[in-house]
């Protein structure tokens, strides 16, 4: 009797073996283990460290602030005694210039109007950076941040072993946001990506060694066979 058809073709559906697959990748997973765990630990360890060279930024920076302050004071004060020479406020000094006809006499009333506001603007960041918590510092030196300072200021940067509290404390926000940040941009998508390629290929089966196989006959048409053969 020859063996059904169905057979071979119930073998050759079925999914293929992945051990070739697990032989190949098999040893680089500690590798990418161990690769996982020593990058975080890095990442952790420079955003520590990087966070908490912040107050010392800030403190530097209030410096270079302090003193772009001090001269802009310098510079009004001078206009304030032009001012009160003549009998007038500094807003009508700005004004009297500004109406004259000379190009040269006019255009000082707007550099006297621009030191002005530069004084009130400087005054506001200095004392908002001053009045700032620990946890408002970042923001409000981000709302009024001025960038030729804070270039300059980072030209000078000495970086310094953070030893008061509000450093301490930007360390450990720095190892946090290092974690988070790997996780969401690294681990996480590594492992999706893992899982993708992962799979084994359905769509392929084996059908070399579904053929190799032998095939196995249903019982009971074993059975029958051999009663006939008895029988004879």
């Amino acid at each position: 009797m020859n063996p059904p058809a169905h057979n071979g073709a119930a073998m050759s559906s079925s999914p293929p073996s992945s051990s070739s697959r697990s032989v190949w990748t098999a040893p680089l997973r500690p590798l990418g283990r161990v690769g996982g765990s020593l990058l975080d630990r890095v990442l952790c360890v420079l955003g520590a460290v990087g966070l908490s060279q912040a107050p010392e930024f800030f403190q530097q920076y209030l410096q270079r602030l302090g003193g772009h302050l001090d001269e802009a004071r310098l510079v009004m004060r001078r206009y304030e005694v032009v001012a009160q020479e003549s009998g007038i406020t500094v807003r009508e000094l700005i004004d009297t210039t500004r109406a004259q006809t000379a190009q040269p006499v006019a255009r000082l009333g707007d550099v006297i109007a621009e030191s002005q506001a530069r004084l009130d603007a400087l005054t506001v960041a200095e004392t908002a950076l001053r009045e700032a918590n620990l946890w408002e510092r970042p923001f409000v030196f981000l709302r009024h941040v001025d960038w030729d300072i804070a270039g300059r200021a980072w030209e000078v940067f000495k970086p310094a072993v953070p030893v008061t509290v509000e450093g301490l404390v930007y360390a450990g926000v720095g190892m946090v946001l290092a974690l988070v940040l790997y996780q969401g941009c690294v681990a996480v998508p590594c492992r999706a990506l893992a899982r993708r390629f992962g799979r084994p290929n359905w769509s392929a089966p084996d059908t070399a060694k579904a053929a190799e196989m032998p095939l196995a006959l249903p019982k009971k048409e074993t059975r029958s066979a051999t009663d006939k053969e008895a029988k004879s």
